[in-house]
């Protein structure tokens, strides 16, 4: 089921640093690409607890010359049930709920933007230094349409899921960043809408707090 707010569209939410071997090449032969090192062990703790990630000042989401900023974001979650939790060799999961925004300005004036979520959304956590995210926007998972001076409609991932690279912070409480990530968009409209954009950056720190226990904290290690 989709849910509609008044917002901007970020496709929120969280995603790891993806590395890119490169190779060399000479007239006749190429060198190999340097081994891709393996992925260490998470653990997400404690197991099967619920959480809420709230929008800690303001997130900003740009795309082309089109700037959105808004102040209140939210997401809940489910750490895995233990074992799942655990992972030897690589990041653990959570499905999480399409975030919603609201409280949003957009730097054009005149015009009222509406952001509609849906679909399976998820982050995952990478122990590590630093402890890496990726948080997953399904296809399609967010639709911004602005109407007013500009119509336009903006969609994110619009030809396949699509990563969000984030970081996370152990704390208390613990924190999730995104520090100019960047996820696919398409843009279609008249004047005033940046369709030239395929790609948006977003900005954005989320605050995360343990609702089944407020005293505990949502850890992440190895």
């Amino acid at each position: 089921m989709s849910r509609t707010r008044t917002a901007a569209a970020l496709g929120l939410a969280a995603a790891g640093v993806l590395s890119v071997a490169s190779a060399t090449a000479t007239a006749s032969t190429a060198a190999a690409p340097s081994p891709r090192p393996a992925a260490g062990s998470t653990t997400v703790t404690p197991a099967g607890h619920a959480f809420t990630a709230a929008l800690s000042g303001k997130a900003t989401l740009k795309a082309g010359s089109v700037t959105v900023t808004c102040s209140v974001s939210v997401s809940t979650g489910t750490v895995p049930a233990a074992p799942g939790n655990h992972n030897p060799a690589g990041p653990v999961s959570s499905p999480i709920t399409p975030p919603t925004y609201s409280s949003c300005t957009a730097s054009i004036p005149g015009v009222t933007p509406t952001v509609t979520t849906s679909g399976a959304w998820s982050v995952s956590m990478q122990h590590g230094s630093p402890i890496t995210a990726v948080m997953t926007v399904p296809a399609g998972g967010l639709v911004l349409k602005t109407t007013g001076l500009a119509n336009c409609t903006v969609t994110t991932a619009p030809s396949g899921p699509a990563n969000v690279s984030g970081a996370w912070t152990n704390g208390a409480p613990p924190s999730l960043t995104f520090t100019n990530a960047t996820v696919p968009v398409s843009v279609t409209g008249g004047f005033g809408c940046p369709t030239s954009a395929t790609t948006s950056t977003f900005n954005a720190v989320y605050k995360v707090t343990d609702t089944t226990d407020p005293a505990q904290q949502i850890t992440v290690g190895p």
